[in-house]
């Protein structure tokens, strides 16, 4: 049975930083492409960052790009999303994701498998 949790959510200052983590479990997380996507209230989900499993490539949606960083540790079956230079838009329900694919900013379509999700607040 495929189960990913997510750890880290909670409220910061715009500007500020937060990591959220991902305890995944169930299937090949060295041969799986993962990633984070996310969703604002009243908006649709939205793909924010994936690491391919076959040749360790990031891609990010221009929303982020150069703000968030994926990571993976194999041996923990962890995943982690680095979130720098926060802003009042970035407020969402982020969740880790198992994706089809991974070769371009990532599609909310291409997901497999998700979590329940860690809550963001950028707020001053």
């Amino acid at each position: 049975q495929v189960q990913l949790v997510e750890r880290g959510g909670g409220l910061v200052q715009p500007g500020g930083s937060l990591r959220l983590s991902c305890v995944a479990s169930g299937f090949s997380f060295d041969r799986a492409h993962i990633g984070w996507f996310r969703q604002a209230p009243g908006k649709e989900r939205e793909g924010v960052v994936c690491n391919s499993a076959s040749d360790d490539s990031t891609y990010a949606a221009d929303s982020v790009t150069g703000r968030f960083t994926i990571s993976r540790d194999n041996a923990k079956n962890t995943m982690y999303l680095q979130m720098n230079s926060l802003k009042p838009d970035d407020t969402a329900v982020y969740y880790c994701a198992t994706f089809r694919r991974c070769a371009g900013p990532p599609e909310a379509s291409d997901m497999d498998y998700w979590g329940n999700g860690a809550a963001v607040i950028v707020s001053s």
